[in-house]
């Protein structure tokens, strides 16, 4: 795992950097932000809807079960329906999700941390990046009304914060690849 991550450190470093960019961006243009999110996820809940409609008929005669992916394309069509009809109701459902996702993300990101901390020394920039989001996506959960402009600027917080933690990770990683790379050098001992 340690070889893998040290070989595509910028990967993690680029990761980072988006993340960073993303939470700037939230500051700038908060309303914006927030419309992106919501229209994209319209946008792909509709388009994703639609292709599900398209593969059930496609595969109707053979498979038995068929209408469940017909379902779950009407299903999708009406969330991104719903979402550019209503769009606050849309926004309130995303938020549930980015907090799960957060959350999710969090518990994933301590156990790599707790895994990779043999390895790599700041494996707890990892781990603190895993707290974070949790905590992150409690708050999204207790607060999801306050305010838009509040949970935008926790959304800008948390990317640029987790951003710099993925940056520094990445840098970390880069000299544990060089540091394996010299090791295996023929003109190193």
């Amino acid at each position: 795992m340690l070889t893998q991550l040290s070989r595509n450190w910028w990967v993690v470093v680029l990761r980072g950097i988006i993340a960073i960019l993303y939470g700037i961006i939230a500051f700038v243009w908060p309303g914006l932000t927030l419309e992106v999110l919501v229209l994209f996820f319209g946008a792909y809940a509709f388009v994703d809807g639609v292709f599900a409609i398209i593969a059930a008929f496609t595969n109707r005669t053979g498979h038995q079960r068929w209408w469940l992916l017909l379902l779950e394309g009407l299903v999708g069509i009406a969330a991104g329906v719903i979402t550019f009809l209503s769009p606050g109701v849309a926004m309130l459902a995303l938020l549930y999700i980015i907090s799960f996702w957060a959350i999710l993300t969090g518990i994933l990101e301590i156990f790599a941390a707790i895994r990779l901390r043999e390895e790599i020394q700041g494996e707890w920039k990892l781990a603190l990046g895993g707290v974070l989001s949790i905590i992150f996506g409690i708050l999204l959960q207790f607060f999801p009304v306050t305010g838009t402009l509040v949970i935008i600027w926790m959304i800008g917080i948390y990317s640029i914060v987790f951003g710099l933690l993925l940056v520094g990770l990445g840098l970390n990683l880069r000299q544990s690849d060089s540091i394996q790379h010299q090791g295996m050098s023929p003109t190193h001992p």
